[in-house]
């Protein structure tokens, strides 16, 4: 909050949004399958798993992105014998298909048009989306597929359940 002083009283005001420091966001879906198309190619495709959908914003590095990858790995969203959400996908062994997405860091507070003044430059986001993609893969293996950082793709799925999360990961 910023402090706005005129005698004899003083407002506070909220801080404005391209201030504070929101944090990596990795949109976390459970599906029954996904895909990635490019053109006419299909370049990343799982079974039973996650589509994990991330943006990058400025602040966030290495330390941020290994943070938000080991928490979606472990995230409970897969269903037990019971029928609760008590398995993550390391347990259930699904795969991981994750896709580079900066217009989840869009700033939508005002107007009609989204700003992006939030989204991480595109080199520091394409650095940051191969780290996510190397740290993912020391973990699953064959079982990761992803998009293309900077392309145009077409994302197809089958949400399970639906079930959909919204993680934010502070940086450290």
């Amino acid at each position: 909050m910023r402090s706005f002083s005129r005698a004899p009283f003083s407002v506070m005001l909220p801080t404005p949004r391209s201030t504070i420091h929101a944090h990596m966001i990795a949109l976390l879906q459970r599906v029954t399958e996904a895909r990635v198309e490019i053109g006419d190619a299909i370049v990343g495709e799982i079974g039973r798993g996650l589509l994990v959908l991330i943006a990058v914003e400025p602040t966030d590095g290495e330390d941020t992105v290994e943070r938000t990858v080991d928490r979606l790995l472990k995230y409970r969203v897969f269903e037990d014998a019971e029928g609760r959400m008590n398995l993550s996908l390391l347990e259930t062994g699904g795969a991981l298909l994750l896709v580079p997405q900066f217009t989840l860091a869009a700033d939508t507070s005002r107007g009609l048009r989204p700003s992006f003044t939030s989204a991480a430059p595109p080199d520091h986001g394409r650095a940051m989306f191969d780290h996510a993609v190397a740290h993912a893969r020391k973990a699953l293996g064959e079982r990761l597929a992803t998009g293309r950082f900077g392309e145009h793709m077409r994302v197809g799925l089958v949400n399970d359940g639906p079930v959909t999360f919204r993680l934010h990961t502070a940086p450290a």
